[in-house]
């Protein structure tokens, strides 16, 4: 049985094709929230809250109705899509987005929306972006689109089995954000805020609590993927997290090895990139026998004069990102940060006694949330299935199981889109 390709004009009702004029405003008690592309976040969710207010009173054709799906028209985040939900309040849409109203009788918002996460939809919307001032697709472009109809009980199932696979990424995701909260604000507590130093602890330099800091290795990884892992720019993330799930391998001789292999407890530094990302900084917790590429440096530090994982989290604080990015010498398209400067960055020396006991804290809540690397499997399982259930295959068995029962939802919704009678052949 073969899936139809079917326009989302034949599907949906274009509305609006640029939203509310609305103007920036402290958060009141309105009653309507306006909806901005800014406010939609990359997993197509709302923000905590819009700060936004319209600029005037005719507003009945942006107020959002269950199922509505707004998609972002031009700029940067043009493709980025948004299902209304009446569980997220009374909304209208701003400028910059545009309005589609799903037909039930033929397709579940649901599905629709889950079709615009896949890597079809995306390349279809690279191929569309039309370059002027900024990227744009308009109403009628995005009217054009043709999408993959199965009958509504197949969209069911898809749906059903998408959105368990979608619930448990988001679980990982929102308790990573917990975490990402958490840390930052044990650390102010337990410490005091590092710009004011209101506790009054010991000043010194982050020269002073280390015992080595060396530079990783140039040579390129190996082109047959054997070897030691090479721990590269992209395996720590902004916020000083690991990130294991792209690993690329390296053959060293064993002197060698030796020499740039990470130890647990070694802080690793990136020392060149952009403006915004140089000076991230990782904390080697893991079991794992792995060498530093060049763009880092291996920061050992003195046990005796401070506890790596509050070093660590001083290093990805607030006022310690604002100092990396003044150090930082900038060149063409990156920045720089060397061993001296690194050596030189100002530190408070809190006592060893309270940075033991901020250590066990820390290990007690990072023991009650996903592992990044686990976050990482369960958003590569999700693009897995996407890609799956678009194509037909996840539902195969179970369509073959339903197959009568389908066909004759095909045979209406033909009847109804004036589309070509469905044949028994498998998608």
């Amino acid at each position: 049985m073969k899936w139809p390709r079917v326009s989302l004009k034949s599907l949906s009702v274009l509305g609006p094709q640029y939203g509310a004029n609305v103007k920036a405003v402290v958060p009141s008690g309105r009653e309507v929230r306006y909806v901005r592309i800014t406010d939609i976040d990359e997993y197509g969710q709302l923000r905590p809250d819009s700060i936004a207010e319209p600029e005037g009173d005719d507003l009945a054709d942006y107020v959002l109705a269950e199922g509505d799906l707004l998609l972002a028209r031009t700029g940067a985040t043009v493709g980025k899509t948004y299902r209304y939900r009446s569980e997220d309040g009374q909304c209208a849409f701003a400028g910059y987005l545009i309005r589609f109203r799903p037909n039930p009788r033929f397709v579940f918002s649901t599905f629709l929306s889950y079709y615009f996460q896949t890597s079809e939809y995306w390349a279809w919307i690279e191929n569309k972006k039309r370059v002027a001032a900024q990227p744009n697709v308009n109403g009628a472009e995005y009217a054009s689109l043709e999408i993959p109809l199965p009958p509504p009980r197949e969209q069911q199932r898809i749906v059903e089995l998408l959105e368990e696979a979608d619930r448990l990424r988001r679980l990982s995701r929102d308790a990573n954000v917990k975490a990402a909260r958490i840390l930052p604000a044990l650390f102010l507590n337990m410490f005091g805020d590092p710009a004011t130093n209101p506790k009054r602890w010991t000043p010194t330099t982050v020269g002073q609590v280390l015992k080595a800091t060396d530079y990783g290795t140039s040579t390129k990884a190996s082109e047959d993927g054997t070897g030691l892992p090479l721990i590269r720019m992209g395996n720590v993330d902004y916020a000083g997290n690991l990130d294991l799930h792209d690993l690329k391998f390296i053959n060293l001789p064993a002197e060698e090895a030796a020499k740039y292999r990470i130890e647990k407890g070694d802080l690793l530094f990136n020392r060149t990139n952009s403006i915004d990302l140089v000076g991230k900084t990782g904390l080697w917790d893991v079991d794992l026998d792995a060498v530093l590429a060049s763009y880092f440096i291996r920061v050992r530090v003195d046990r005796e004069q401070a506890e790596p994982e509050f070093l660590w989290a001083y290093m990805n604080s607030a006022f310690m990102k604002r100092v990396l990015r003044a150090t930082a010498r900038g060149a063409i398209g990156q920045a720089n940060i060397n061993t001296t400067e690194l050596r030189s960055l100002p530190l408070y020396r809190p006592p060893l006694d309270l940075q033991k006991n901020f250590v066990e804290k820390l290990r007690a809540i990072r023991h009650a949330i996903p592992a990044a690397e686990a976050s990482a499997k369960l958003e590569a399982l999700f693009s897995l299935l996407l890609q799956r259930a678009f194509s037909g295959q996840l539902t195969a068995t179970w369509r073959e199981a339903h197959l009568k029962e389908l066909l004759a939802e095909m045979e209406g919704q033909a009847r109804q889109l004036n589309l070509p009678m469905p044949q028994e052949a498998e998608v």
